[in-house]
């Protein structure tokens, strides 16, 4: 082989190298930092982009996708007692401005830093917040804690070309002895609140029963008032008749010349009679003799001419 030919050779491989390395292909989701001799140059978008070969220099490639860290750390109440959490940070880099893609590239001498800086300051952030709370408050101040957290980190994120996306605590737990006493006081809390319902299930119901019961009792009273009512008119009525048939009886006696006082001695018996019928005593006492019975019709035929003349007027 030649001289001629070796030359060519070496030429075209020059000419392949520097072809191969003026053309950079950029990944979706990927921007990459040129520098020229160790100062920025330029960012290269995705996609097939040129550079100057031998000149222009691919500093560092950034992706601008979504990352997540898990984090566990510890953290002291204001009432010393541990905390442990359990997290997951999600960020990404700001936007694809060429301001911030220079913060992500030179902030930072590498990922391993940068990683390290971001979950400090997160713990920091989270300890700060729980030393100012009791133990009693931090799990019902999840929210406030993620919260304090994105306030805190967006400034100083920002100035590194990072935004928080998201902070989720998964776990927050305390020591076995706390976790214990917790469970008991929940359990006497729900102990509590169970006697206090049942309480007022008992309240309701004696409440409920005692208003059925006065209810009973008006319901009761009204039918006795009612049956009293009704049975009072009932022997006004009986009265009344009683009345009208004695006069009727006196008219017609007195028309044919009998002596009324002849109904009147009926009616006395017919009252003894029904004395020994339905009384439930087993004797009765009655003054048989002639004065006392002629005491007793004469009282009767003056009732009988009260009424005769209450009857005419």
């Amino acid at each position: 082989m030649g001289t001629g030919e070796i030359t060519t050779i070496i030429i075209i491989f020059i000419i392949l190298v520097i072809i191969f390395t003026s053309f950079v292909s950029v990944k979706q989701g990927t921007i990459v930092v040129i520098t020229v001799f160790g100062k920025y140059r330029r960012i290269l978008t995705p996609g097939l982009n040129f550079k100057v070969p031998f000149i222009e220099n691919v500093y560092s490639k950034i992706s601008i996708q979504n990352r997540s860290v898990e984090l566990e750390f510890q953290a002291v109440t204001f009432d010393q007692a541990n905390v442990y959490f359990k997290a997951m940070l999600l960020y990404s880099v700001l936007d694809q401005q060429e301001e911030t893609i220079k913060n992500v590239a030179f902030k930072f001498v590498d990922e391993r830093n940068l990683m390290q800086a971001l979950i400090r300051t997160v713990e920091g952030s989270i300890r700060a917040f729980v030393a100012t709370k009791r133990q009693s408050e931090v799990l019902i101040l999840r929210r406030d804690i993620v919260e304090h957290v994105k306030e805190q980190l967006d400034v100083i994120l920002e100035g590194w070309g990072y935004h928080l996306q998201d902070l989720q605590l998964n776990d927050i737990t305390f020591d076995d002895v706390i976790m214990k006493s917790m469970s008991q006081v929940v359990a006497s809390n729900n102990l509590k609140a169970a006697a206090e319902n049942e309480g007022q299930a008992l309240l309701i119901t004696k409440t409920k029963a005692a208003e059925a019961e006065g209810n009973a009792i008006k319901i009761s009273a009204q039918a006795e008032r009612e049956a009293a009512q009704l049975r009072g008119q009932g022997i006004a009525l009986f009265r009344e008749e009683v009345a009208r048939g004695m006069t009727v009886a006196a008219k017609e006696m007195a028309g044919a010349n009998m002596d009324t006082s002849v109904i009147l001695f009926t009616m006395w018996t017919e009252s003894i009679k029904h004395f020994s019928e339905n009384s439930k005593g087993n004797v009765i006492f009655l003054d048989g003799s002639t004065d006392q019975m002629q005491h007793t019709l004469k009282e009767m035929m003056a009732l009988n001419l009260l009424h005769t003349d209450n009857v005419k007027k």
